[in-house]
């Protein structure tokens, strides 16, 4: 084989190589793009909304949001916990009867206590575990943004009644669905606990078909009395 034939197909080959890694590129720019879009939902929108229509500038925004929150690993609610919780929560709509503005600020408050107690960043710093929630419940994290700018909207700033009143019931509406997403035990939570009691059934020896000790009766749950989303603000009549 000559020397210029031999050339001649390196150089084929260095041309095929080229072309199949601009098409792998370009191929795996979409696939990014797209993967981000389905991750964020409706933050991506808003993330493109924000950068002007420049979905590039967007996309390396939340993909900076993965890369820093991503790996993040949320700790379980105990149960006590979470029934405090939804007891504050209950107590908010209930209160949002005769004082909305406040039961909007509770409601940011207990957002950013009960995302603090599952992990994410402190509620002192609310952008940061913003972005944190919405790498993690981007379908839902509109709501705490709503409440939290309601509830830091001075009450000068617009009028008590009206628009101003409808505005503040659908922020707390909207914010329920991120908190029930955060006080339901997630489902490597409800694994964790399988796997932990398993461990203990092992340890015990109770696999083996031994026995359990009888546990005492437990008392009867307290169920917290709650206010349903679709009611805030609308008074009930009295009971005779």
């Amino acid at each position: 084989m000559s020397t210029g034939v031999i050339i001649a197909l390196i150089v084929i080959v260095a041309v095929v190589l080229v072309v199949a890694a601009v098409l792998a590129l370009r191929a795996r720019g979409p696939q990014h793009g797209g993967s981000l879009k389905r991750r964020f939902g409706p933050e991506y929108d808003l993330a493109v909304a924000r950068h002007d229509g420049d979905t590039k500038a967007a996309e390396r925004e939340l993909a900076e949001r993965v890369r820093r929150h991503g790996s993040l690993h949320t700790r379980p609610l105990e149960p006590a916990e979470r029934e405090r919780f939804e007891a504050r929560w209950a107590a908010a709509q209930e209160r949002f009867v005769d004082s909305p503005r406040e039961a909007v600020g509770e409601a940011d408050r207990l957002l950013a206590e009960l995302a603090a107690a599952r992990g994410f960043p402190d509620g002192g710093q609310y952008e940061e575990q913003l972005t944190a929630l919405s790498v993690h419940h981007a379908h839902h994290v509109e709501g705490y943004r709503r409440v939290h700018r309601v509830t830091h909207t001075r009450a000068d700033d617009a009028q008590d009644g009206g628009a101003n009143t409808e505005e503040m019931r659908a922020s707390m509406v909207e914010a329920r669905a991120l908190f029930e997403a955060l006080v339901r035990p997630d489902r490597h939570d409800r694994h964790d606990r399988h796997d932990r009691h398993d461990a203990g059934r092992r340890r015990t020896g109770t696999e083996a078909g031994e026995p359990l000790p009888a546990a005492p009766a437990a008392p009867a749950a307290h169920t917290p009395r709650t206010t349903h989303a679709w009611s805030l603000g609308k008074r009930r009549p009295k009971e005779s």
